[in-house]
């Protein structure tokens, strides 16, 4: 079977990402049917709330009273709302690295953009416009890897100039390059072309874009 970008288990992680005062919060209330503050202000969640919910499936309550199961253990999604993200995160603006490091916790993610205008809920950009929002995460995530890939290629660097790399490390090396070269055009990775053997590469370094 042709691997996928990511690594998700059995139980799926999913975290709601956005700028402040989106409604991630009230998603996130809906999904788990909890009642966690949403209030109006940004950064009103700072600490990431996470809940692990059911995963509604008539063919596993089918299968439970036609063999009878010792024990039933449903399929599970864990939500976890993250802080709101601000331009500027990947350089430590908000609460920055620390809210991308929730990012990277999570194999995939709700984006949640706020479409509507009320006057009296805050924005933290100051007037609506769902198109510049999207395009203010997507290039803070796009930032965040660049970061993460350059490290990478500047660790493997000497090694593979210095002919001591072993034949993976030199493909993986050449892949990392052409990574970074897509996410410095502004492509997120998830929207690339990649062949099997680059996605095995891609899901050992977890990035942002990928999910």
């Amino acid at each position: 079977r042709r691997p996928v970008l990511g690594r998700p288990g059995n139980n799926l992680k999913m975290g709601i990402l956005g700028l402040p005062n989106v409604g991630k919060s009230s998603l996130y209330n809906v999904l788990t049917k909890l009642n966690i503050p949403a209030e109006n202000r940004p950064f009103c969640t700072i600490d990431p709330n996470v809940a692990t919910v059911s995963v509604p499936d008539q063919r596993f309550k089918w299968l439970c009273q036609h063999f009878c199961p010792a024990s039933e253990v449903p399929a599970v999604v864990s939500i976890t709302d993250i802080a709101g993200l601000v331009r500027g995160a990947s350089d430590g603006e908000g609460i920055g690295n620390e809210f991308l490091s929730h990012v990277r916790a999570v194999d995939a993610l709700y984006h949640v953009i706020r479409a509507f205008d009320d006057e009296e809920i805050v924005h933290v950009e100051g007037e609506l416009n769902p198109v510049r929002d999207l395009e203010i995460i997507n290039n803070e995530l796009i930032q965040k890897d660049i970061e993460t890939v350059t490290r990478a290629i500047q660790a493997m660097q000497r090694i593979v100039e210095r002919g001591a790399a072993t034949k993976e490390k030199k493909r993986e090396f050449e892949i990392l390059n052409r990574v970074l070269e897509t996410l410095q055009e502004g492509q997120e990775i998830r929207g690339g072309q990649w062949s099997v053997h680059e996605i095995d590469v891609l899901n050992q370094h977890l990035l942002l874009t990928a999910k």
